[in-house]
């Protein structure tokens, strides 16, 4: 019997970058969708049900966590958002944490170990919402 792939959806203005997300994440037995713009997000996530959303925090028309807040409210709670971006890691880090993404990822992380990121990202589901 074989294991469900980890759907993921890869949001991010630059489109050698999702090429590069594409090739790799589908290498290691993801299932990869891409999105090139900020605009539609709120409806693929809700339409496509991704495990996981990477999203560019320095997209234009609408940054990468104000993204999140609006994809979010349409998102399955099982969905989780991943900041991805090539800012400083301590001001991702506190992006992530300000716009209450499930984690982020420096894109200086490739191959290998962003699939090893994002399937321990994967496995270590969702925090509780305070209530």
């Amino acid at each position: 019997m074989s294991e469900m792939k980890i759907r993921v959806l890869v949001v991010d203005d630059d489109q050698d970058q999702l090429v590069l997300a594409e090739r790799t994440l589908s290498a290691f037995g993801f299932d990869v969708r891409t999105h090139r713009s900020s605009l539609g997000v709120s409806n693929l996530v809700r339409t496509t049900t991704p495990d996981l959303v990477l999203l560019d925090v320095n997209i234009p028309a609408l940054s990468g966590d104000k993204v999140l807040a609006l994809a979010r409210a349409q998102a399955p709670k099982s969905t989780r958002f991943i900041l991805f971006s090539a800012s400083d890691e301590s001001k991702l880090r506190a992006l992530a944490q300000a716009s209450g993404a499930d984690g982020y990822i420096s894109k200086s992380v490739q191959g290998a170990d962003l699939a090893k990121k994002l399937e321990q990202l994967h496995k270590k589901g969702r925090p509780p919402t305070p209530t």
